[in-house]
């Protein structure tokens, strides 16, 4: 089994895996889950991103109500984060394990300098031998800079960290195809595999099949394996393992090195930059991108943000760290290369 031979694993649990439907933790359910662990936890590196954190929070503070304001939903997380985090500190000290929370904002990760700041310390928890738990920061993060749900922040996790293999545990076997068969091997992430998403969601998850097929693009750009797996019974890991009911997503073969794998793995949407016919073709071609063939600039952002660059009819082509701000490309769009000295002084 692919697990076996991977050094470095990231397991996402969703919210209906970790609190039951009383908004109760699965003290159980977890203990099975570290057993699991156990057995190859010596010779690997294990990071585990929960959900939970406004669930448990909502048991906690006895509120009811799925649909929270924004505002409201981050002050219930802050209460929430920190019964999860003790919980969780309980059961795995029980189990003989070291653990380390990590609160993740989406500029730790689309910012290079702070995505190198995440890795060196999740490289350091390693070498402590503790499991670090992960969610997004839910407390400060606002609609437009969320994550949204943590399967695409475990897949950038995996990303940053360099990781063989994301197993996402959730409420379903895998994806499923029109007939309601598991689709056990998806190598290729094309129209037909987006036309089995049915976009549903559970009474605390944030997202559906689509938000695990995000997870999956990242993860396939990086060279990770992504297993998407039930995790409603316990010991997943080895019923998963042994009844080999899950999707495996493969990843590509790639000879991207850790600063590309890190670009084509942006989350960020809001800086774009449309581009012509001839430019389209070019970078398709493996060449840079000239002002001369910039069309239309959408978004602020300064020079060396990630930015997505698409074609006239919206298609995305690729993504790539911008050379000028957002005013300048402004500026010098249709221009020669020899004409931007002039422009921008």
């Amino acid at each position: 089994m692919l697990l076996d031979n991977s050094k470095k694993i990231v397991i996402k649990l969703g919210s209906s895996t970790v609190i039951d439907n009383k908004g109760n933790f699965k003290k159980k359910w977890i203990d099975s889950l570290i057993k699991d662990i156990k057995r190859f936890k010596k010779k690997k590196d294990i990071v585990i991103v929960s959900s939970g954190a406004i669930a448990i929070g909502q048991k906690h503070l006895k509120i009811k109500k799925k649909k929270i304001k924004l505002e409201m939903s981050q002050a219930i997380a802050s209460i929430g984060q920190i019964h999860l985090a003790e919980e969780f500190q309980k059961i795995f000290k029980k189990n003989n394990f070291k653990v380390g929370q990590i609160l993740i904002s989406p500029d730790d990760t689309e910012q290079r300098g702070r995505a190198l700041n995440v890795k060196r310390t999740f490289d350091n928890l390693f070498k402590l031998k503790a499991i670090p738990i992960v969610n997004e920061n839910d407390t400060t993060a606002t609609s437009e800079i969320k994550y949204g749900d943590n399967d695409r922040l475990a897949a950038r996790v995996a990303q940053i960290i360099g990781a063989d293999t994301l197993i996402i545990l959730s409420d379903v076997n895998g994806l499923y195809d029109k007939s309601k068969n598991i689709v056990k091997t998806v190598n290729r992430l094309d129209e037909k595999i987006y036309s089995l998403v049915e976009n549903s969601k559970n009474s605390y998850g944030s997202g559906g099949i689509l938000t695990k097929l995000d997870a999956a693009k990242i993860c396939m750009n990086s060279g990770c394996h992504m297993f998407l797996a039930n995790g409603s019974k316990e010991y997943p890991l080895k019923r998963m393992v042994n009844e080999k009911t899950f999707t495996h997503f493969t990843p590509k073969i790639s000879s991207l090195d850790a600063r590309k794998k890190w670009i084509i793995g942006s989350l960020s949407s809001s800086a774009v930059i449309s581009v012509d016919a001839g430019a389209a073709k070019a970078l398709l071609n493996g060449k840079s991108l000239l002002a001369a063939g910039i069309i239309k600039v959408k978004g602020s952002f300064d020079k060396g943000e990630n930015v997505l660059i698409v074609d006239q009819n919206e298609k995305q082509l690729a993504r790539g760290l911008a050379s000028f701000n957002s005013e300048e490309i402004d500026k010098i769009k249709g221009k020669q290369s020899k004409e931007i000295e002039k422009i921008l002084g």
